[in-house]
């Protein structure tokens, strides 16, 4: 097995856009989560999310390739971007790398379509005789056409993968993962275990995601899972492991790592961030909407990432949690933290930056494995915002709403999602 490090972080999310400026709003505890601008959210019972506000990814692709923004949904312009910032920041000239040996994983979940355009149109390709007119639903050969052409390629999943490799001309592994709240961590998994085993050389890893539309608020409050308290500022909503907590804060956004094969890193001088070490994966098997309250699935997944990168448990220093800020999640998450690591699990530092960010669902657990490979590099953790009253259930330490500097070898970054997904990635200080 090959070592694989981290030598580019690109991410686009409601607290900053770019590298630094999204460490920064993570070290000093900046949320980006306010009002709803992208629709009149004015009658409808949730009013507040993580948005990426006025986001154009044409200043972070390759000239040739702007024309194709017109064809990207939100989160493929979202991870198109997050990607051109990866690939600046990692300094690697991909024109003269060898495109067989560079990939693309990316992570992503349900793609909201814009249903709303599409009932007028239908009404006027359809016909008083019961026959159907496509070509005034949508023709290519025609300029007045109502329905653009390639619109259904704007809510593909695979799409924000596609846009990315076909940017940078990477012709090596590719592949969609679409694991709910996991999907992001497992993509940075997956791409670590192509560079490993040898498949790759260079992988582009993360996550894209957007679910601000009010069709998809809808249905999160019907799951119960949002939070309602309305007496609270916006960027107060979102309180992991806090005894107050209601639900978590929906957001969007992306993150893009390159991973890069050590040898080949170091020889020409790339920035290192952080080593990927070990990526665990489980299944609940217990409810599709509830959480094993004893952990027992979430357990597996850290275990066995440890287990992958051979690092004992008494090692670990720091964990980036998922922490959604849900009744169910956080207090699952303090309980399989404790099932792996007994006693000393009191002294393992946990936060999440959720608190400032929100849940972007597809994309959160690569925006947090970006998180994590920054405060490795940095030894400085972000602190859990928000969390001001103590819950008897959640009794660890959480690094509450003040940034901590600490010397730790060894992160973790763990990610739950519905249906019962579980993932961990390993990293460590290089």
């Amino acid at each position: 097995m090959r070592r694989v490090v981290v030598t580019g972080v690109g991410v686009v999310a409601p607290n900053g856009v770019g590298r630094e400026a999204f460490w920064r709003a993570c070290a000093e505890g900046h949320s980006g989560i306010g009002p709803i601008s992208t629709f009149d959210a004015s009658n409808h019972p949730i009013r507040v999310a993580g948005e990426v506000r006025d986001f154009d990814p044409a200043p972070f692709i390759p000239d040739k390739f702007r024309k194709s923004v017109k064809v990207m949904g939100r989160a493929a312009k979202f991870g198109i971007g997050a990607a051109g910032l990866a690939v600046a920041d990692c300094g690697l000239d991909l024109d003269a790398t060898d495109p067989t040996r560079v990939g693309v994983v990316m992570g992503t979940g349900l793609v909201p379509m814009e249903l709303g355009e599409l009932a007028p149109l239908l009404a006027r390709a359809c016909q008083e005789d019961g026959g159907f007119d496509e070509t005034k639903l949508a023709d290519p050969d025609r300029s007045d056409s109502p329905l653009f052409p390639l619109w259904l390629l704007k809510y593909l999943p695979n799409m924000a993968a596609a846009h990315i490799s076909m940017a940078y001309n990477c012709q090596g592994p590719n592949n969609t993962v679409v694991t709910a709240c996991v999907a992001g961590t497992q993509a940075v998994g997956e791409g670590f275990r192509l560079i490993a085993r040898g498949d790759a050389d260079v992988m582009l890893c993360g996550g894209a995601d957007s679910r601000i539309d009010p069709l998809m608020l809808l249905a999160y409050t019907a799951l119960g899972t949002l939070s309602k308290c309305s007496d609270r500022a916006p960027e107060e909503r979102s309180r992991p492991f806090d005894r107050l907590r209601d639900g978590f804060v929906i957001s969007e956004g992306a993150a893009v790592l390159v991973l890069e094969e050590y040898e080949r890193a170091k020889a020409r001088g790339a920035p290192i961030y952080a080593e990927v070490c070990g990526w665990g994966s489980s299944f609940d098997a217990y409810s599709v909407t509830k959480p094993d309250p004893d952990g027992r699935g979430g357990a597996r997944a850290i275990q066995a990432a440890l287990d992958e990168a051979r690092v004992d448990f008494r090692d670990v220093g720091y964990i980036n949690a998922h922490g959604t800020s849900t009744k169910l999640n956080d207090a699952m998450e303090t309980a399989a933290v404790k099932r792996v690591f007994g006693d000393y699990a009191k002294g393992i530092q946990l936060s999440s930056i959720k608190s400032m960010i929100g849940h972007s669902i597809g994309a959160s657990g690569a925006i947090e494995a970006a998180a994590l490979a920054l405060s490795l590099k940095e030894q400085l953790y972000p602190p859990t915002i928000n969390l001001k009253n103590p819950d008897p259930a959640c009794d660890l330490d959480y690094i509450p709403n003040v940034a901590r500097e600490a010397k730790v070898r060894y992160g973790l970054s763990t990610s739950f999602g519905f249906g019962g997904q579980n993932g961990a990635l390993v990293m460590a200080a290089v």
